[in-house]
């Protein structure tokens, strides 16, 4: 059997491992995804009520005014609307949104930055809604940092002392923390920087810096209000990199927060759509372009090249008769538009498969159906 990769390189049976025949998982009979790991971050019916009796418009019929007559009747904004999703360890997490979505609200509330007006939060297995000061500021300091959109450096502080800053907080000796300081210089790109001054870095020189001072305190979860969306457009692509590239190598539980839903496909392992405070779908990349929960989300996807998003997976499908054993496979993950040049001059099916296991197959047809103009999987 050959197992042709997305590179184009062909491996043999023994270095590809067997390949279980299996039922197909046909269009249609998905199941909606989820965490597969340990739950790092669990939020439950979460709701944040700026206003005064807040507590008392949950649940009730006054809800569901429109924004403009809630706060007309009782000087009240909902900015998170009873949000509930858990987040796996390891996941990158992208909360997306336009503005006044509530997104950055909610990153907010997690920490309790912003205190909850009702709701659960658990992270790394620590409740955090209700919990003492002396445990929300451990949390804090050890389990949790956070990249800000402004970097938010102390311009009087060298680099090297910005990125130590919250090991400084924590109590470690100087000569330790500016060790561990210069080894989060180096894996963010920026040695030989450590004595510079912010002012005397380039805007995505600064958002290094602060994603090194994040990474120094070795947190459980890292969490990003929209960090990018001051820099310019090739810059923010580097970062965008960047971040991947730091999620391969620390593997940190990552909550990435942005209103710009390229970024959140390209990040994210899950995407999630807010609108007006409420969660309006949660998916991978390839469920929120491929199958939109609704017009809106339908709407902010409609330009998003499908090809570049959807992989073999979401296309596989039952074969429609005998399938040779010898047909070529193909990784359930390889995005369509990578299944083109693996396809010139084979004939028949793909069997699409996930490990050892085959999820379904594709032909030339599956993967031309998407790459034309107008077609839209739902």
């Amino acid at each position: 059997m050959t197992v042709l990769n997305p590179s184009g390189s062909r491996a043999g049976a023994a270095e590809a491992g067997p390949v279980a025949a299996g039922p197909a998982t046909a269009p249609g009979q998905r199941v909606p995804s989820g965490p597969a790991q340990p739950t790092m971050i669990s939020c439950a019916g979460l709701w944040k009520v700026f206003g005064p009796r807040a507590s008392r418009i949950i649940g009730t019929a006054e809800s569901d005014l429109a924004p403009a007559e809630l706060k007309a009747k009782h000087k009240a904004v909902i900015a998170v609307r009873e949000v509930s999703f858990d987040v796996a360890t390891g996941e990158v997490f992208v909360v997306m949104g336009l503005s006044g979505s509530g997104k950055s609200t909610l990153v907010r509330c997690l920490t309790r930055l912003i205190e909850p007006t009702a709701g659960s939060i658990r992270i790394a297995d620590q409740e955090v809604t209700g919990c003492p000061d002396q445990q929300l500021r451990d949390l804090r300091r050890h389990k949790v940092a956070m990249v800000f959109q402004h970097f938010g450096l102390l311009p009087h502080r060298t680099v090297r002392d910005n990125v130590c800053y919250g090991l400084e907080i924590q109590g470690m000796p100087k000569q330790k923390r500016y060790v561990r300081a210069d080894e989060m210089l180096a894996l963010v790109g920026l040695e030989g920087f450590g004595s510079s001054l912010p002012s005397q870095l380039s805007g995505g020189q600064q958002q290094r810096v602060g994603l090194a001072r994040a990474l120094a305190v070795d947190p459980e979860v890292l969490m990003f209000d929209e960090p990018f969306s001051a820099l310019d457009p090739l810059i923010r692509r580097d970062m965008q990199a960047e971040v991947k590239r730091l999620h391969r190598e620390v593997g940190k539980t990552m909550v990435f927060i942005t209103h710009d839903l390229h970024e959140a496909l390209t990040l994210g392992d899950r995407v999630v759509i807010m609108k007006a405070g409420r969660v309006v779908q949660i998916g991978t990349p390839a469920e929120v372009v491929g199958a939109p929960a609704d017009d809106y989300v339908r709407a902010f996807t409609r330009d998003v090249p499908k090809a570049s998003v959807l992989t073999a997976a979401w296309i596989a499908h039952p074969p429609d008769g005998e399938v040779d054993p010898a047909a070529p496979t193909v990784a359930a993950d390889t995005l369509i538009r990578d299944l083109v040049p693996l396809m010139s001059g084979v004939q028949g099916l793909f069997r699409v498969v996930d490990g050892d296991q085959t999820v379904g197959f594709v032909d030339r047809i599956d993967v031309l159906q998407v790459m034309a103009e107008g077609v839209e999987l739902t």
